[in-house]
């Protein structure tokens, strides 16, 4: 199959359309104009602004809504940008291209393939009675400071309340449908500085190293057991992902030693709490702790939704998901806080590498599993 006999209504072809404008976050512009042209015939009131200053912004978001009468709100909630693509590709990565039965292109699967699944459904379920929108914000692969969180406060101010999210993250791990995400583990980022005296190396006496009390800071951090996991989560863990010195001179004491940490962590803790922890024991040396908390934990317990989700997997592709906990953070985390919210895509398996592909098949599959679930909600 190629580009030019793909079917102009089938997700692949919306799949090219979004992969071919370069996103790479904070995506503004072009994907959201392509986006917008393609939800605005199928009745979409589309609410397009800009949120955040620099550093971390400007991020473009949108809120499309549809409704159709009285019924329940469904949402569903994603991305456009992207990570970049990186050097060595065997094509352009916003040139997408069909080779064999893949779709290649950076997006195909994190996750441009979802967006344009869901939008297909959303042709074949137009005269379903409620109201459906899209979530989706141009940072979620960046600082997801001024994306989902603004949506949110967007919402907010305009009265929009979603019953149910589904958010189209690459959850598939081996097969299209064979995992379903309910929750997530939260993330803190820590950054670690203790200060010293710079002095020669021959007079110690006259300087004060920082390195051995780092040292005994990061050897403490390192003997933490945060706690053995529970029925939906695996342990939660630090890791310490930065040690910084910087000096060059062998006959130098240094005036100043560094080191960053990075938690992931279930619901048996908050970032609070953690900060708090650490903050106690760095300080206990003489050093200083920055906190960054990029999310909590949330979980879904299963119920309506995840039964919801699986049923339509199920019936599409025989599998039978597994309902799971494990992975890096997403936009779930802040969506948690207004309604039930599970995470389902396509496979995981070339998402952020080089060369990242989606079989033309799941995109299908997946436009049919998303109709499913429309019909059984909104017929409800």
């Amino acid at each position: 199959m190629t580009l030019s006999n793909i079917v102009a209504n089938a997700p692949a072809a919306l799949a090219v359309r979004l992969m071919a404008c370069p996103s790479v976050t904070p995506a503004t512009g072009a994907v959201f104009d392509a986006l917008e042209a393609i939800l605005t015939p199928l009745g979409f009131e589309v609410d397009r602004f800009i949120a955040g200053e620099a550093p971390d912004g400007p991020v473009e978001n949108m809120i499309a809504l549809r409704r159709n009468g009285d019924g329940p709100h469904f949402a569903f909630a994603g991305h456009l940008d992207v990570v970049p693509p990186g050097d060595g590709w065997a094509s352009d990565a916003f040139a997408p291209e069909v080779r064999g039965d893949l779709l290649y292109g950076r997006g195909a699967v994190d996750m441009k393939g979802s967006i344009a699944s869901f939008v297909a459904a959303l042709e074949e379920t137009r005269d379903l009675p409620g109201t459906v929108s899209l979530l989706i914000t141009g940072d979620e692969e960046g600082a997801a400071v001024h994306g989902t969180r603004a949506i949110i406060e967007r919402m907010k101010e305009r009265g929009i309340a979603p019953d149910l999210c589904l958010v189209g993250e690459p959850t598939s791990v081996h097969r299209l449908g064979d995992m379903v995400k309910i929750g997530r583990r939260g993330s803190v980022n820590m950054w670690i500085s203790v200060d010293g005296t710079q002095g020669h190396v021959a007079y110690p006496h006259l300087a004060d190293n920082p390195i051995p009390r780092l040292v005994r800071i990061l050897s403490a951090i390192e003997a933490i057991r945060l706690d053995e996991g529970n029925d939906w989560f695996q342990p939660s863990n630090i890791e310490i992902t930065d040690i910084s010195v910087g000096n060059e001179a062998t006959n130098v004491i240094p005036a100043q030693a560094r080191a960053r940490i990075s938690i992931r962590f279930n619901d048996m803790h908050t970032g609070a709490e953690l900060e708090q922890r650490l903050r106690a024991l760095v300080e206990s040396e003489g050093g200083r702790l920055e906190a960054k908390i990029s999310g909590e934990s949330f979980l879904t317990p299963p119920g309506a939704l995840s039964a919801l989700v699986s049923g339509a997997i199920e019936q599409v592709t025989g599998l039978t998901p597994e309902l799971s906990t494990t992975g890096g953070t997403s936009d779930a985390r802040f969506l948690s806080a207004l309604c039930p919210v599970v995470e389902f895509g396509l496979c995981n398996a070339t998402m952020h590498k080089l060369d990242e592909a989606v079989a033309l098949a799941d995109l299908d599959r997946l436009k049919e599993i998303y109709a499913l679930i429309l019909r059984r909600t909104l017929a409800a």
